[in-house]
């Protein structure tokens, strides 16, 4: 199906383009992140950059895409050239051998005539501290995953209609500033086609910017939805793995199974997790969250807590909790 709707878009003009994402790397590799879709007759850089800084735009603009599977992309990193292939939803998820200077870097992805730059986030192989933060309910409220109100938000909504959860930008320049260098992961279980709106979002309500781990949308082999908590375990291993000298604040809310997922990170690889921050969703946002007033989890469920739990309702009490226990 997905074949014949490349087929007949190319026959018409349109060619494969690249949707960079924010990647990252280490001592030795880079990991490169991007989604080859198809752009059409006309398209250019610019009018995507444009696109991209546009305050207003509905959701299901984001959704109107059609990948290219198996799309063969030239990465070049630190002036080497590599060849990749995207898997059949058209992503690119690749390590790559590369030696760059901790900071801030790019890569180049190029196919079919066009090209496209990728930030990359280099961390040093010294000791040193990160933030990962959920999304949903966490940064902004957007009441997931009851489906009816997830397409709503993700699909009808004005993405300046998504409301900011107070005090948590906040929280986050200030830990960034209390650990200089320090890097912001931003765990959703919300789609890749959502990549540029959250994008956007965070950078107009001033989060520090970092890498973005989505999921991809639709129905795998073996259900019609995928399993946001498998996703955000996945990721979460994964980045203790590939980044082994990070010590993380784990940030997330209550509605879901941050609590559960979190806990068991901790428990799984200790000394890796300084503190856990969990914003407290009132009686209503938890309805909406999941059909019922109470927290599916929570974060004192654990008779023995693996590390220090703070608690609030938004980002202040969050900042007070971890002020108060000296881990901020």
């Amino acid at each position: 199906m997905v074949r014949t709707v490349v087929r007949f878009w190319r026959r018409r003009g349109w060619r494969a383009r690249v949707q960079p994402y924010t990647g990252y790397a280490s001592d030795g590799w880079v990991r490169v992140l991007a989604r080859v879709v198809l752009a059409p007759p006309g398209w250019s850089t610019a009018q995507e950059q444009r696109e991209s800084t546009r305050d207003t735009v509905r959701g299901w603009r984001s959704f109107l895409t059609a990948q290219v599977p198996h799309a063969v992309v030239t990465v070049t990193v630190a002036g080497v050239d590599h060849v990749v292939v995207a898997d059949r939803g058209g992503y690119v998820d690749a390590v790559l051998p590369a030696v760059l200077p901790p900071g801030r870097a790019t890569v180049r992805l190029a196919v079919d005539g066009t090209s496209a730059t990728a930030a990359l986030v280099v961390m040093g192989p010294e000791p040193q501290t990160a933030l990962l933060s959920d999304v949903d309910d966490t940064v902004m409220v957007t009441a997931l995953p009851r489906p009816l109100v997830a397409a709503w938000n993700a699909l009808v909504l004005h993405e300046d209609a998504r409301r900011v959860v107070p005090g948590m930008a906040d929280l986050y320049r200030r830990w960034v500033r209390a650990h200089p260098g320090s890097t912001t992961f931003y765990l959703s279980t919300g789609a890749w086609n959502a990549a540029p709106a959250i994008g956007r979002f965070l950078s107009r309500n001033g989060y520090p910017d970092g890498p973005l781990l989505l999921t991809d949308w639709g129905p795998t082999n073996s259900g019609w939805f995928r399993s946001g908590a498998d996703h955000k375990r996945t990721s979460l291993d994964r980045l203790m793995a590939d980044l082994p000298q990070v010590t993380w604040l784990l940030v997330g809310d209550d509605g879901q199974r941050d609590p559960e997922i979190y806990r068991r990170a901790a428990m799984a690889h200790p000394g890796r997790v300084a503190a856990i921050a969990i914003r407290q969703l009132t009686p209503a946002e938890q309805v909406l969250a999941h059909g019922t007033p109470v927290p599916e989890t929570t974060a004192s469920q654990s008779p023995t807590a693996p590390v220090p739990t703070v608690l609030g309702a938004d980002g202040y009490e969050l900042t007070v909790r971890l002020l108060d226990d000296g881990l901020l």
